[in-house]
């Protein structure tokens, strides 16, 4: 095939252990840790929404390094999100719950950053809030840990801390929608496909960072994400 221009670079995170997986599309799950959903004005078990961030949103941290974003522009109010991230290996669409784990490849610690202020006045005027997750380097990630390595993780510690001040601290089984559920909601909507990630929610504790601070964010069995604000 004979482009007119270049192609962009495919966005990919390293695999603990060796080798690349591919991104394809950043699938984002809103308010599935009750607390966290508490904190931004809802309560319950509300049905799961999703959002999107590009692909090239990817930041990947090697396992032991300290990553770096750039405070965005046009915001004053630069939220962090702790996140555990799926792994697609395999696609499908209408895929049930009881499937749901064999489309899993792997598993990593993500971060959602968020610009609070944006998010917020596209809310209140009732357009799409894009802004406020789809930008530059919004999907910090760390190295991915194959299926086979973790196995099923259904609970375990999540937690963050900045300048080494705890910050969010949850557990995955206080997903309001696990992680099968999900991927099952997701494949009604959207034909998924290997190299999909899922940022499947943040628990509470979400807050604003400033250049210079130092995120580090961990999940239990998955290790940790080390990630500075320039």
């Amino acid at each position: 095939m004979s482009y007119v221009i270049p192609p962009a670079a495919q966005a990919a995170v390293p695999v603990l252990g060796g080798g690349m997986f591919p991104v394809h599309r950043i699938y984002c799950v809103g308010r599935n840790y009750a607390e966290h959903a508490q904190e931004m004005g809802f309560t319950g078990r509300e049905p799961p929404f999703f959002f999107l961030k590009p692909a090239d949103a990817v930041v990947p941290v090697a396992d032991g390094a300290l990553g770096e974003i750039d405070y965005p522009p046009q915001t004053g109010n630069f939220h962090h999100e702790i996140e555990l991230v799926v792994a697609l290996g395999k696609g499908g669409r209408d895929i049930e719950v009881s499937d749901a784990a064999s489309h899993i490849w792997g598993y990593a610690v993500g971060l959602d950053m968020t610009r609070r202020d944006l998010q917020n006045d596209m809310k209140k005027q009732g357009r799409p809030w894009s802004i406020g997750k789809a930008f530059d380097q919004a999907a910090p990630i760390g190295a991915i840990r194959p299926l086979a390595t973790t196995g099923l993780l259904t609970r375990g510690a999540i937690t963050l801390t900045v300048n080494g001040q705890p910050r969010q601290k949850g557990d995955l089984s206080e997903l309001i929608w696990n992680v099968a559920e999900t991927i099952s909601t997701l494949s009604k909507a959207w034909l998924l496909q290997p190299g999909d990630l899922i940022y499947t929610g943040t628990p509470a504790g979400v807050g604003a960072v400033v250049s210079g601070d130092v995120m580090e964010g961990a999940i239990d069995g998955l290790g940790t994400l080390r990630v500075k604000v320039r």
